[in-house]
């Protein structure tokens, strides 16, 4: 099967997410790196694409080169990714979906709910694929959680418990760090700071495993370190359209934390529990049996796990290959295949509602706020 033609913008050299999204998209031969427009400083940006591989006709100065380059070729990128700061998201992904280009987007997708309906829109109105990284969800172990849901294995879902912390904000001497202090800054990082960070990413998994939306939150904000104008630590309680109810905590001043993410799912008959740091495990519980270690890489799991498992039993398999999964059901959805695994814009959407109720529940001391967007309530 020949190889899609794939283009970045953004994720340039020192870049964090850049590497992940490079080896994740060309992991398994489906895409190779035609295009890219990946640093704010032309000159760095094309040198570095060229020393990826890149063409020079087709390492650009800025994305809107690379659309007016890209458009009318006719070996043109079959998808386009945006790993560019926050505030840009909006503009460069709608103007290549409008021109008729497949994007995947970093997440938050937009800085606005409603830039994240206009999203929405064009998306629908293009025909075309745009999916926002929310990588996580593509963990194999993952994926068997929610084919365990979807498969009543552990009845209705009753009760989810998420967290996102880590510490690796929690130093005050460091807080004018220009890496660090961005993520705080309302100019650059919106209306929220830890939440839209890394609490989206828990409150996604959440209703990618339940298999539900969530309707309502109730929010408390906190900046621990006074300098910060933006949350560096949340309390989210909040409750799906199904019925579950759900608790996370999301925080970056959580001092002996690393990675910190993981996620309890607990139904009428069974219960689970995932880890990020130990993403190859799924303990899981029946009622009134005993805990069992599920592995990734063992027989007995559903498809849906055990396609996107590329090494054997016991051998661990880490993010940039979740960030792969993702370009897998990509492919695929490139290709005519149905995947409705794969996080899109209406996800993305979702997520910026509940970040903006969530803002405003904490300004409101934790009154319960519809956390739907309005297109969709």
């Amino acid at each position: 099967m020949a190889k899609l033609n794939w283009g970045m913008i953004g994720g340039g050299e020192g870049s964090q997410i850049g590497p992940a999204h490079r080896l994740g998209a060309q992991a398994d031969g489906n895409f190779v790196l035609a295009a890219g427009a990946l640093d704010v400083d032309a000159e760095k940006g094309r040198a570095y694409a060229q020393s990826l591989g890149v063409a020079a006709d087709r390492a650009y100065a800025g994305w809107q080169e690379m659309l007016d380059g890209e458009k009318d070729r006719t070996d043109r990128v079959d998808l386009v990714t945006v790993a560019t700061p926050n505030s840009t998201h909006f503009e460069i992904t709608r103007a290549f979906l409008e021109a008729g280009f497949n994007v995947l987007c970093e997440k938050p997708m937009t800085m606005t709910v409603e830039e994240g309906e206009e999203i929405v829109r064009v998306a629908e109105a293009s025909g075309k694929i745009c999916a926002v990284n929310y990588c996580y969800s593509a963990y194999p172990m993952v994926r068997e959680m929610r084919q365990m849901v979807k498969t009543g294995q552990i009845g209705k879902v009753r009760l989810v418990v998420a967290n996102f912390s880590h510490g690796h904000h929690g130093d005050a001497g460091d807080a004018d760090n220009p890496r660090v202090r961005w993520r705080y800054d309302p100019a650059m990082a919106g209306v929220s700071g830890q939440f839209a960070d890394c609490g989206i990413h828990a409150l996604h998994m959440a209703g990618f495993i339940a298999g539900d939306e969530v309707r309502s939150l109730s929010a408390d904000f906190a900046s621990t370190i006074p300098s910060r104008m933006l949350e560096d630590d949340a309390m989210v309680n909040f409750r799906m359209e199904g019925g579950t109810v759900g608790r996370l905590w999301t925080s970056s001043v959580a001092i002996g934390r690393q990675h910190g993410f993981d996620i309890q799912v607990f139904g009428e008959t069974g219960g689970m529990r995932w880890a990020s740091e130990q993403p190859n495990q799924v303990f899981y519980t029946p009622v009134g049996g005993r805990t069992q270690i599920m592995e990734k890489g063992e027989g007995g799991l559903s498809d849906e796990a055990t396609r996107l498992s590329r090494v054997a039993i016991a051998h661990p398999e880490g993010f940039p290959l979740a960030v792969a999964n993702i370009y897998v059901d990509l492919a695929a959805a490139i290709r005519g295949e149905t995947r409705d695994a794969l996080p899109f814009a209406v996800d993305g959407l979702r997520s910026m509602a509940a970040v903006y109720a969530a803002v405003d529940s904490a300004k409101a001391d934790g009154a319960w706020v519809d956390a739907r967007p309005p297109i969709l309530r």
